[in-house]
């Protein structure tokens, strides 16, 4: 997957997914709080109104540059506009974003592995989540803070926080150039496969980064009355806050979607803190904020493991052989990329549970997927899986892991497909599973702590490509490369290409509701 698809996903609707940075989480909804009146219409905010949070940019700048410690280097500009005006302006970006174009292509890789249900439409859900959840967004290209003229200004000033965290980020990094290191195009021989699998994860990665950042100021903006600041959150608390920012219950889209587009929307926001709490109790606050945006983590597992992160633990990343001969006089390239632990972790709880994903995910040591797209489909097969033939190699921290993650792959085979029948009789022992479906062939094998798995391609070219890419693999662990000024792809990115979809240049997006925290007195 280009980035990986889920990752493209990702990178969308967290519009460093597709068309922005978004804070999509209920961020200020209480639990079960309801949103009907925020689906009211409001009256726009009155000059008064608008005169006082316009002035108030300035003051939250202030703040955001002394509790992260990135300097002012310019003021920001300030727009405010109307509902209508952001619907339009999203809409655009959906019909005019390069990205939106690569969607159908995520999506399709997508419903292949099983993320997505077939008949599930992904365009319209980003929308609609969109328009319903945004409360503000600082835009990269016109360094322009944009404020919503039907919300009150005081409910506005904890969003500022979040955004004009951005807005010190691009001043320091550049925003537009650091968040977006993808890889363009498809690869079309080995040495390119390679290059995209080596930096696959880094924008998902650096997503996670901008959000966290922008997640701490925001709690520590709201916190200011207390006198706390979440470095002085304990453990315990941090796991609520964690869970309070991936609540979904103030979203009526989010959370009916699909657990992927949950995990995977929610990534940024909820690890993303995680990480950026780890990295401030060891280090301060210079390193959590510049530190970390000079040296940024190119890797889900360096997220969900900041002590992996601190110690420089190398990124276990799998290299693709040259299939192409084998593949390419009957398939075109369509998608490859990593599937990291962000993402096995997702596909292990939709198909087995949260118990076994918390048990399995970090068992996880490697992942590649490659996609092509048989070039005999006809135009009306190639919007559907069936013109999909997909690969998926994973290598797991011993045989017990491995056994169990294939066990729990298999069982959704029939889920999965139509016309499913085990053929027995061409299994090359216990170690192979075969099957016929309505969309071809399927072959799953295990070998020591390796699971291969074939769907769509002929059972004869699925073992020449199982073997080859077997062959492959280094006896050690490879070191993820640190996507600098090279662009980059991942699982984040098949969603965002969490192998299959493509992200765009960001601008950032908040969305609305007050934070409930009351800190734990000390």
């Amino acid at each position: 997957m280009r980035k990986t698809t889920v990752g493209r996903v990702r990178q969308w609707a967290t519009c460093s997914f597709l068309m922005a940075s978004c804070t999509i989480t209920a961020l200020g909804q209480v639990p079960g709080q309801s949103t009907e009146d925020d689906n009211k219409p409001h009256a726009p905010m009155t000059k008064q109104q608008a005169k006082e949070l316009f002035r108030s940019v300035d003051q939250i700048l202030s703040f955001v540059s002394t509790d992260t410690k990135l300097p002012i280097k310019h003021s920001v500009k300030r727009k405010l506009i109307s509902r209508e005006e952001v619907t339009k302006y999203l809409k655009k970006k959906f019909d005019e974003d390069e990205s939106t174009r690569r969607m159908q292509r995520s999506e399709l890789v997508l419903k292949k592995f099983g993320l997505l249900d077939r008949d599930f439409q992904l365009r319209p859900f980003l929308l609609s989540l969109l328009t319903e959840q945004i409360a503000g967004f600082y835009d990269n290209k016109t360094k322009t803070v944009n404020l919503l003229d039907w919300i009150e200004p005081d409910e506005q000033k904890p969003v500022l926080a979040h955004e004009l965290t951005h807005a010190l980020q691009d001043q320091k990094v550049d925003l537009t150039k650091w968040s977006d290191v993808s890889l363009e195009g498809i690869s079309r021989n080995a040495q390119a496969d390679n290059h995209h699998l080596q930096v696959d994860e880094a924008d998902t990665a650096r997503e996670a980064i901008a959000e966290g950042q922008a997640m701490a100021t925001f709690i520590d903006y709201t916190l200011q009355p207390s006198g706390k600041t979440l470095a002085d959150a304990p453990p315990e608390m941090m796991s609520r806050l964690k869970g309070m920012v991936g609540d979904t219950s103030g979203s009526p889209v989010l959370a009916r979607a699909p657990l992927l587009l949950q995990e995977s929307l929610l990534f940024p926001y909820t690890d993303g803190l995680n990480f950026e709490h780890a990295i401030l109790v060891k280090g301060g606050k210079e390193a959590a904020f510049a530190g970390v945006l000079a040296n940024p983590p190119s890797s889900s597992f360096e997220i969900l493991h900041p002590e992996q992160y601190l110690a420089h633990v190398p990124v276990p990343v799998l290299r693709m052989p040259d299939i192409h001969p084998l593949l390419d006089p009957e398939w075109d390239p369509y998608d490859l990329g990593v599937m990291g632990e962000l993402d096995v972790r997702i596909l292990t709880e939709l198909f087995g549970g949260r118990e076994i994903s918390d048990g399995l995910a970090p068992e996880w040591d490697g992942g590649v997927y490659y996609a092509a797209q048989r070039k005999s489909a006809s135009a009306a097969e190639k919007q559907t899986t069936a013109s999909i033939g997909l690969l998926y190699y994973s290598q797991w921290k011993n045989p017990d892991s491995a056994s169990t993650f294939m066990r729990i792959y298999a069982a959704q085979i029939p889920r999965k497909y139509s016309k499913v029948t085990r053929r027995e009789k061409d299994e090359r022992g216990d170690k192979e599973q075969v099957y016929s479906t309505n969309e071809g062939d399927v072959l799953l094998s295990i070998s020591g702590s390796s699971v291969f798995v074939s769907e769509g391609f002929d059972l004869q070219l699925a073992r020449k490509l199982r073997d080859s890419i077997r062959d492959e693999q280094p006896k050690g662990p490879i070191r993820l490369a640190q996507a600098g000024s090279e662009p980059a792809l991942s699982l984040s990115r098949l969603l965002g290409s969490y192998g299959v979809i493509r992200p765009v240049p960001r601008e950032r997006y908040t969305s609305q509701g007050r934070f409930p925290f009351e800190p734990v007195a000390k």
